[in-house]
């Protein structure tokens, strides 16, 4: 075959492959709405690395409604509200990261968190975070926002190998993850972050946890009167 008819046919192959791929993420993507994930790109390299994987999922209604307001209320306020992304947030970082080249300032939202979470991997390219984009638009339209919390609350990294509230709520207070109190809860939360580090170890709790955690506590008195918050956590609604 001359190198003429090759590429045309390298071609075909390529644009069938490409065609397969999208087909199958967008299947996977309408499965998860009801499957949990079977394991995530960070919870592998987790358990490669050594850190281990300790995790068990749980449905809606067997997490704490005070798990799911003390999220909200430590990483993404307006998750009630916003289609996946929140702009000014995101805005505030990049002007942040411009200033301080040598911190990273994050802005995204559950939603951006669930979606690297699940499908991708850690990291901070330009492909990864258009990647990332993609596939918050899809479960923010395919899924909702209840499903989008609850996929959070069972995938997040809760402490070095911890995965899931289910899990966190066991290894640190011995209970299940619908019997936390909203100080629990917030003290849980506020080591999302950076779960790995000293500074945000929960059991014994760091001061930067107790600190955090009370402040977690007072937003969750703010935003709990809110009707969307209230949509959004209560899973009878």
């Amino acid at each position: 075959m001359t190198t003429k008819g090759l590429f045309p046919k390298i071609w075909r192959w390529i644009k069938k492959i490409f065609i397969i791929l999208f087909i199958a993420q967008f299947v996977y993507i309408i499965l998860l709405k009801w499957v949990n994930p079977p394991i995530t790109m960070t919870q592998f390299v987790s358990w490669i690395t050594g850190h281990g994987l300790k995790r068990d999922y749980v449905s809606r209604n067997n997490i704490s409604y005070t798990a799911k307001l003390a999220v909200i209320s430590s990483e993404d306020q307006l998750f009630p509200d916003h289609s996946g992304f929140d702009w000014k947030s995101i805005k505030k970082a990049m002007e942040y990261n411009k200033r301080k080249p040598g911190r990273v300032h994050g802005g995204s939202t559950i939603s951006q968190q669930v979606a690297k979470n699940v499908f991708l991997w850690q990291g901070r390219s330009f492909i990864r975070k258009g990647l990332e984009a993609y596939f918050t638009f899809m479960i923010e339209l395919i899924w909702g926002k209840k499903r989008i919390l609850e996929v959070y609350l069972n995938v997040i990294e809760m402490g070095d190998g911890i995965f899931g509230i289910e899990m966190a709520a066991q290894k640190y207070f011995n209970k299940p993850a619908k019997n936390l109190t909203r100080q629990e809860a917030a003290m849980i939360a506020a080591c999302l972050p950076n779960p790995k580090s000293r500074y945000f170890k929960v059991k014994p709790p760091s001061p930067y946890i107790l600190s955090k955690s009370r402040r977690i506590v007072q937003q969750m008195g703010f935003l709990e009167p809110d009707p969307d918050v209230q949509k959004v956590i209560d899973y009878r609604k």
